[in-house]
């Protein structure tokens, strides 16, 4: 993801909250606008080429291959038509997990490159899957909020060297540790009306806990080659877990 663009976290119910708090609606217009027909939507260029790279996406990425695999064996089989939305979103957003539909807003309009849509899929994949598998407070509850975000950015590959390259950040000890620390601060403040130094708490209070937490890759996955070991290990994992 480019300099200046965040993955936007989970969004919040609608009905009941949006008074006080959009949770990030503001960013994504077409969730309130009523659904064009296929013919209207098949006119728009950016809507098929979104169209084009989540399906590459889905049926080539290592990472996002390995997400489904796990939210299926969780219970949560993802369906393309189902699960995944292209839409015109606003500002520099490039997705985001919208937990009251349990589906992911893909920004068809500031997503452009193959390589981007592979990293924001995943990105939300891995909010699919804390949703599936823990009873996480997306609404209420900003730690939790943290934590997916936390996950988010260190398993999706969202601070590989390449990417801060491309962003002109560099470091050395410590840099992946610190790029998922801002990307999380980052994520929380793109649609929740918190102050910098609540979001930047709610990260550091569990941060060890959350960076540590590597499921469903078993490791950090800085490569694509990392992510094809990874989704091996986990088919492997899978077949003796089967034979027991």
């Amino acid at each position: 993801m480019g300099e200046g663009e965040a993955d936007s976290p989970p969004a919040a119910e609608k009905k009941g909250a949006e008074e006080e708090e959009d949770f990030g609606y503001r960013l994504w217009p077409d969730r309130n606008k009523k659904t064009q027909s296929v013919l209207v939507r098949s006119l728009f260029t950016f809507h098929n080429k979104c169209q084009l790279m989540l399906r590459l996406t889905l049926e080539t990425n290592p990472y996002a291959q390995l997400l489904l695999e796990a939210l299926k064996q969780s219970g949560c089989t993802v369906f393309n038509d189902r699960h995944f939305s292209c839409e015109n979103c606003d500002g520099c957003v490039s997705g985001g997990f919208d937990a009251a539909t349990s589906q992911i807003v893909l920004c068809q309009n500031n997503i452009r490159q193959q390589s981007h849509m592979n990293r924001v899929v995943t990105h939300e994949l891995i909010h699919a899957f804390d949703h599936c598998r823990a009873h996480v407070d997306w609404f209420k509850n900003v730690k939790h909020l943290a934590c997916s975000e936390i996950r988010a950015a260190n398993l999706s590959g969202d601070c590989t060297l390449m990417n801060e390259i491309a962003r002109f950040k560099f470091g050395l000890k410590g840099h992946h540790q610190t790029c998922v620390r801002d990307r999380a601060i980052r994520s929380i403040l793109a649609v929740r009306k918190v102050s910098k130094e609540t979001a930047e708490k709610a990260v550091d209070e569990v941060f060890d806990a959350c960076f540590n937490d590597l499921e469903p890759f078993g490791r950090i996955p800085h490569s694509k080659a990392d992510a094809k070991r990874a989704y091996r290990d986990f088919q492997n994992r899978d077949r003796y877990t089967a034979n027991l």
